[in-house]
């Protein structure tokens, strides 16, 4: 089997590190990958890197590379785009946002030329459904996470929050939240470095496909305070694996407080969380479910 993968982020955000780390279990069990990238991209330069075929994501390769492939597995917006207009072979297309389907003209036919979506979550799937989406379409392929170190947990180091400009990720409910508890709160641009001190990790967010961040913090070991939207809501739970919370400072500082106030419960939730973790959210099943969608796809 040859899959033609098509991602034209120009950054290396959660959707380009699934792509990575897929690619590579795809290669792991021999199926051909060809790999089209934004030029310049740190997607593109990690595949030259590690000697994965690569070449820009345009029209005119679209039109060549889905002619010499079985399907063609794209990953953002713009991917689906070109795959729909030059794409010559069955499309499968992996949905990861939380916001609804489009449902203008051109959005509909776009969204027609498509033979599977792998929703990164049962929030995600019911999205597509909602949409008029076939239920033999979809199938829902939750993202995969390798371990990237093992944490101590530290009760007395500071919470850690995902750095971000976005309103939609909650920081203003987190700044809230940490005054109320009187707590200090690290806002990190590289989970997996800040991850390894710290006395929980709070994702605070109004709209969420799944939550990756979340699933490196359980990984690794640090306690996860999180809001119950969206595909987050999929990630642990509650009580036994991580605490979810209501968006309200008064509750998410609650949330901290609680996490910090009996260690016992909070070590045998860390536990619980990277049993979670590895069972629902580990390599090996991205691998195998991806692989059953394409086979599937293609009659075999």
């Amino acid at each position: 089997m040859k899959v033609l993968h098509i991602d034209t982020g120009a950054q290396m955000r959660g959707g380009q590190h699934q792509v990575r780390l897929l690619l590579s279990l795809l290669r792991q069990t021999g199926i051909e990958v060809q790999l089209l990238a934004r030029s310049g991209s740190p997607l593109a330069s990690w595949a030259r890197d590690n000697h994965v075929p690569v070449d820009a994501a345009t029209l005119r390769n679209v039109f060549r590379y889905s002619r010499l492939s079985d399907l063609s597995h794209v990953h953002d917006a713009r991917s689906h785009t070109l795959a729909a207009i030059a794409g010559a072979k069955p499309i499968v297309v992996s949905r990861r946002v939380a916001f609804p389907v489009r449902t203008s003209f051109p959005s509909r036919w776009k969204y027609r030329r498509v033979a599977r979506y792998l929703a990164v979550s049962e929030f995600v799937a019911n999205q597509l459904r909602a949409a008029g989406i076939p239920e033999a379409k979809i199938e829902v392929v939750y993202d995969a996470f390798e371990p990237a170190g093992e944490s101590v947990w530290n009760p007395k180091a500071p919470a850690v929050a995902l750095e971000s400009s976005d309103p939609a990720k909650g920081r203003d409910l987190i700044d809230q939240a940490s005054q109320i508890a009187g707590l200090a709160v690290t806002y990190s641009s590289d989970l997996p470095c800040d991850l390894r001190c710290a006395s929980m990790f709070l994702y605070i967010t109004r709209s969420e496909g799944l939550g990756s961040a979340a699933i490196i913090a359980m990984r690794m070991g640090i306690p996860v305070v999180a809001s119950r939207v969206g595909g987050l809501a999929e990630v642990f739970e509650h009580e036994h694996s991580g605490l979810y919370t209501e968006n309200q400072p008064a509750a998410i500082a609650n949330a901290m407080l609680k996490v910090l106030g009996d260690s016992e419960r909070t070590r045998q939730m860390i536990a619980n969380a990277k049993i979670r973790a590895q069972a629902k959210f580990s390599p090996e099943i991205l691998a195998a479910r991806t692989i059953t969608a394409y086979r599937r796809m293609l009659g075999e």
